[in-house]
């Protein structure tokens, strides 16, 4: 259960996500989706904005680094680059992690509780070498902050040998350096049907095994004799780690995020138990109630794997889009019934 506790002397805890992507990801799309999609299933949530270059994101933010720092500043008064001031704003924000405990304390005891997503920069020095992050989420999750990292990769790169290799990369490096529950995440599944012809099933991307099968696709690059011992040196790194895995995502599509939020819930043990209708108890109250635990840990949704995910997204996506409206206006007559029974 997420419960806050809250004494004398006791900060408060929640349960929550660390979201961290190369630029392009869809980070603050996701963030904004995901907003919604819990407030949806009645989920209390907070947002808060890490990132000192977007002052003013699209989501409904709780908590904003911009209170005390924005990227602006930085480079004006420091005379930083972007990147320079990237991570000043973070070693700034470390040093007043207590502006930041405060500031929870404050949003999560004011909504008695609730679940957090931190939206942080593409700058992936920030989650792959430089400390200051990681230092913060190791002190929030010493609090009984439970918090899985959500990585995003555009699922474009699948598309090209050698740049779903550095995807694939740079999220080992993530995972080596943050050492806490981690969740990959091929972004932008939905525009599967617009990339053609893939050398091999998307199974074979999310699973990241046996990647030596791409190193024909690089040798056939101009300057694939130079880069040959690289690119094998790089495939058997992944290969002896084995950690790397991808889950796959369209963030408007409602299977897709109740299925991806299952498994985050999973990784940090969060069972959601939807608050008691005052509405009598009408069907629709059950329906939401019901969907709402299936959307946690403690649910499943049989049925969808990575070769329904293809399917949909895939060749067959006109199909399915027919059948997914089909399916909507049902739904919506149902309740529209439920309505008027209760009435």
């Amino acid at each position: 259960m997420n419960r806050l506790e809250i004494s004398a002397g006791k900060h408060a805890s929640a349960f929550g996500q660390l979201v961290t992507g190369p630029p392009g990801a869809g980070k603050t799309t996701y963030c904004n989706g995901m907003h919604q999609f819990l407030t949806a299933l009645k989920r209390p949530v907070h947002i808060i904005n890490l990132d000192p270059a977007v002052p003013n994101p699209p989501y409904p933010c709780a908590i904003n680094i911009s209170e005390i720092v924005t990227l602006d500043e930085a480079m004006a008064e420091h005379g930083l680059g972007p990147n320079g001031a990237m991570l000043y704003c973070v070693e700034y924000l470390e040093k007043n992690f207590d502006w930041l405990v405060e500031r929870l304390d404050e949003v999560l005891e004011k909504q008695g509780g609730g679940y957090v997503i931190f939206d942080t920069p593409g700058q992936v020095e920030l989650w792959t070498n430089h400390d200051s992050l990681k230092r913060i989420v190791e002190r929030l999750m010493k609090m009984e902050y439970r918090l899985a990292a959500v990585h995003l990769s555009d699922a474009h790169y699948i598309t090209d040998g050698s740049k779903f290799i550095s995807v694939v990369l740079l999220a080992l490096r993530a995972m080596m350096q943050l050492e806490m529950p981690h969740i990959n995440v091929l972004s932008k599944i939905d525009l599967l049907s617009t990339y053609g012809q893939l050398p091999f099933d998307l199974k074979y991307y999310t699973e990241a095994r046996e990647l030596g099968y791409l190193l024909n696709s690089l040798e056939a690059g101009p300057r694939s004799k130079k880069m040959e011992k690289l690119n094998r040196a790089m495939v058997e790194l992944v290969a002896e780690y084995s950690m790397v895995g991808f889950e796959t995502l369209a963030v408007e599509d409602k299977q897709s995020m109740l299925q991806l939020l299952r498994q985050i819930d999973k990784a940090t043990g969060y069972i959601f138990i939807p608050p008691s209708s005052t509405s009598g108890g009408g069907s629709t109250d059950l329906l939401d109630n019901a969907y709402a635990l299936f959307s946690t840990g403690a649910g499943d949704v049989p049925g969808w794997d990575v070769n329904d995910v293809e399917e949909r997204w895939g060749e067959r996506k006109a199909e399915w889009d027919e059948v997914e409206r089909e399916e909507w206006k049902r739904e919506h007559e149902r309740r529209a019934e439920s309505g008027m029974e209760q009435d």
